[in-house]
């Protein structure tokens, strides 16, 4: 069969080429110290502000989105207004440089943007986070639980279990009090979508916190969507692969391994935060009515179950 292909769909099928779509980067060596800011931040992650382009398929909708400031969480925010959603982001006070940007994306979407800075190791705000996103946007119907803390250390013998207890209550505690405190306000079509990792099925051996809390995300998302399900209401995940943002140069890589970061992947390249929106507003909206349970997986092409 000949290639039916005009150049104008040849161009578009170049520019869509996964491997090429976004750069190639080697980042420089870097470090900020935590919670460290995405703006600051060498190359600055892609977010979206110049890149996503909404459809109206979240049209109407509430969402709260944790880590909503920086990296996969803005990527989220900015996708969900402009799909049409409301989105109340939760966020660090220290990176309020990050969230403003955000913020000011949503408004420019013409949506209503609720700011709710504070620590999620902070029972009293873990507890009152998803009540303030409900009073303001009057209801809620999307949860992302996103916010994640990752550190390396490279000898078990180092990781103290201080540590292990603040990964623990960022990626895992916070996702069972939000989401408890969510379900509450949530009715029939309404969803719930948690942030796991490439690193719940091939762990990183200086990642031992992180990716087994990823891997309790798992399977907290395949227990929850069977208990909500028949209530209406769809949880599933999102497993994001090499990603650049702020986490990785706050120790979350080590800064000699940043050059290389994400080119072990298939495509040779690490992702960029808008590259993982899309994965998101399919999991919230009405086009994945029949989907539950599921993680979604966007690595580059690592296999994973």
């Amino acid at each position: 069969m000949s290639d039916q292909r005009t150049p104008k769909d040849a161009g578009q099928l170049a520019h869509d080429d996964p491997r090429s779509r976004h750069p190639r980067q080697s980042a420089p060596e870097q470090h900020q110290p935590e919670p460290g800011l995405d703006v600051r931040t060498e190359p600055v992650p892609d977010i979206g502000l110049d890149s996503y382009v909404g459809l109206g398929r979240l049209a109407g909708r509430r969402a709260l989105v944790t880590g909503g400031d920086s990296g996969i969480g803005a990527a989220v925010a900015v996708a969900f207004a402009r799909e049409g959603a409301d989105v109340a982001i939760a966020y660090l006070p220290d990176e309020q440089e990050d969230a403003e940007r955000v913020l000011a994306a949503v408004r420019e979407a013409g949506r209503t943007a609720v700011a709710l800075p504070g620590d999620l190791m902070d029972e009293a705000y873990r507890t009152s986070v998803v009540d303030d996103a409900v009073a303001q946007l009057g209801g809620l119907d999307i949860l992302v639980n996103n916010a994640g803390k990752q550190i390396f250390v490279e000898d078990i013998a180092e990781l103290t279990d201080q540590q292990v207890l603040e990964t623990y209550t960022v990626n895992v505690l916070a996702m069972f009090t939000l989401s408890r405190a969510a379900a509450a306000h949530m009715g029939p079509g309404s969803t719930i979508i948690n942030t796991t990792s490439i690193q719940a099925y091939k762990p990183n051996p200086t990642l031992l916190d992180y990716a087994s809390s990823k891997a309790a995300i798992n399977a907290f998302t395949k227990g929850l969507a069977q208990q909500l399900a028949p209530k209406g209401i769809r949880v599933n995940a999102v497993a994001p692969g090499p990603v650049w943002s702020v986490l990785q140069v706050t120790d979350g890589q080590p800064k000699e391994k940043l050059p290389e970061f994400g080119k072990n992947t298939p495509l040779g390249r690490c992702g960029q935060p808008v590259e993982m929106a899309p994965a998101y507003v399919f999991l919230a909206s009405g086009e994945s009515s029949y989907v539950v349970g599921e993680t979604l997986n966007a690595n580059g092409g690592t296999p994973s179950p």
